[in-house]
């Protein structure tokens, strides 16, 4: 059964703005209201929901998040659903989302990531529409590094397209921008170098399959239900295997390593071929690095594993799309992730 993609956005197309996890406080709306500029510029209408308020953990109750939620991705003319940023318990949305209806609706594109994970890798699984875990609407004002894409130049492309990526071996590791300082920030300043790793071994890393993944600290709780059964995603959608990609927000070395034992003991990294790592600035433990944290869970599998790839909570930022065709390649000369939307 072949992945659904969703329309590529045109000029005239309709971009939701929700938040499906936390809100925005008042202090940052003005950063919301750059970004909007920015999608504007692309000749899109930008609509802002009511879910919004940033003043708890969630911007409305759930039933509220879950029905606005529902409207923009499945009303004709929108064509994508980008939230301000993630938060921390999107998960009360998932038992009250209409998945018989987002199975028979026109795709719409779902973008973000952290713990809009929680929502995305399910929309994938569950019904075979794509989804993009990239750089959300906060972020979306700053400059592309040279060899990195927009989830703007994403959700364009054409049915088919093939792009790759190629990270620009530097990172921040100077902390987030103050948005309500400067909401207007647009340079993503790269303050230290660095080159993805395999951890499994030795040699190069040539691999193909599907991806799939997301946030380990979201991800962790849908491992064994049907949210996030990526054995069943293999089966109908995914025979040649997947390309798994797992990142940590925040959570230390051991809560890692623990999670990730659990979602490899309830099968979620069945059917990979490889195992990609964003990288992370979360704590290591005294006796455990976030390095060794993966490897010890992950090692049995037997498939390669490559870190400190730009797909986490440290920018920048590579979208990957799930559901699209992946190949991933790294050698001592040349890293690169190759997706292709078919």
């Amino acid at each position: 059964m072949a992945v659904r993609y969703p329309r590529p956005l045109r000029p005239g197309d309709r971009v939701g703005i929700t938040s499906p996890s936390s809100g925005v406080a008042i202090g940052l709306r003005e950063r919301v209201e750059v970004a909007i500029r920015q999608v504007e510029a692309r000749g899109y209408e930008v609509v802002v929901g009511r879910c919004m308020d940033g003043s708890g953990h969630v911007s409305a109750p759930a039933a509220a998040r879950a029905g606005e939620l529902m409207s923009m991705l499945t009303e004709p003319g929108t064509g994508a659903v980008v939230p301000p940023w993630g938060g921390e318990t999107a998960i009360d949305l998932l038992p009250l989302l209409d998945w018989d209806r987002l199975r028979e609706a026109e795709p719409t594109w779902l973008v973000g990531y952290s713990d809009l994970s929680t929502l995305m890798t399910p929309l994938t699984i569950l019904t075979g529409v794509a989804t993009v875990h990239g750089n959300n609407l906060m972020d979306t004002p700053y400059r592309v590094p040279e060899g990195l894409l927009s989830w703007l130049d994403i959700t364009a492309a054409p049915s088919g397209h093939r792009f790759t990526q190629t990270p620009p071996e530097r990172h921040r590791t100077s902390g987030w921008d103050d948005f309500q300082a400067r909401p207007e920030v647009s340079e993503l300043i790269l303050d230290t170098p660095g080159r993805w790793t395999r951890l499994d071994g030795d040699g190069d890393v040539d691999v193909t399959g599907r991806l799939i993944g997301g946030c380990i600290e979201t991800l962790c709780n849908l491992a064994g239900t049907p949210y996030g059964d990526t054995t069943a995603f293999a089966r109908a959608h995914a025979p040649e295997g997947l390309l798994v990609y797992v990142e940590a927000a925040e959570d230390n070395a051991y809560t890692i390593c623990r999670n990730l034992h659990g979602m490899r003991l309830a099968g979620f990294f069945d059917r990979a071929n490889a195992v990609i790592v964003g990288r992370t600035s979360a704590p290591d433990g005294r006796s455990l690095t976030q390095h060794q944290a993966v490897l010890d869970a992950l090692g049995p599998l037997g498939v390669p594993i490559v870190a400190d790839v730009e797909c986490g909570h440290v920018p920048p930022f590579m979208p990957i799309v799930n559901g699209a065709r992946g190949r991933l390649v790294h050698t001592s000369t040349r890293s690169e992730l190759t997706q292709t939307l078919d």
